[in-house]
């Protein structure tokens, strides 16, 4: 097993959680690089593309949250060997990375009522075609998990992200949003945080 370490912001969410828990899930060693937003503005020219997450695999930079999770995703065994499954996973995960690029863009929003403006677009907007999208994508997939009818990476990060919606990391984005529009996405999001390994991963933060 190579030597890993993931280098990522010290919060409960956002690029690099899918990562984190995959690897906790599966038993594959890493050295979880907690990093705080100063120390990342700091620093920023030495990560490529100017972004984390990171992944160091025995000295060598990996970049690019999806290819980290594919990537420790099929050392942790939670990556369908199947050619279609393993696109209908890649399609959840991509399709979450598009809605948090567009969240992200709104972040760095100054004003105030123009932050506002844009969260409520977003939310009325893209937000619920994204919940909307990925209710029926689960639905045709039996319901339960978006791929190889098992846990896989993709179930981590559309977890990720409906957990954060329902948390209110967005101000203006109402954190019933994803009760209302996608309900069957709430209830996947409980199922994931049942998983055992889950609930271990997170009960050693509580």
């Amino acid at each position: 097993m190579p030597n890993l370490k993931l280098t990522y912001f010290d919060i409960h969410g956002g690029r690099g959680e899918p990562a984190r828990l995959a690897m906790f899930i599966g038993g594959v060693a890493f050295e979880d690089d907690r990093i705080s937003f100063q120390e990342f503005g700091a620093n920023r020219d030495r990560y490529p593309f100017k972004r984390v997450p990171l992944l160091t695999i025995d000295g060598v930079d990996l970049s690019q949250g999806n290819t980290i999770n594919r990537y420790v995703a099929k050392l942790a065994g939670l990556y369908p060997t199947d050619a279609l499954e393993a696109a209908y996973c890649d399609e959840v995960m991509d399709a979450v990375e598009d809605i948090v690029s567009q969240q992200v863009v709104t972040m760095s929003i100054k004003d105030e009522e123009e932050k506002k403006a844009a969260r409520e677009a977003l939310a009325e907007g893209p937000i619920a075609l994204y919940l909307r999208q990925l209710q029926g994508m689960l639905e045709a997939r039996g319901g339960e998990y978006f791929a190889d009818s098992r846990l896989t990476v993709a179930d981590l990060k559309a977890m990720v992200w409906v957990r954060g919606l329902r948390a209110g990391i967005l101000d203006y984005v109402p954190t019933d949003l994803a009760d209302e529009l996608a309900p069957k996405l709430v209830e996947h999001l409980a199922r994931v945080l049942a998983h055992p390994k889950v609930a271990e991963y997170y009960a050693r933060f509580s």
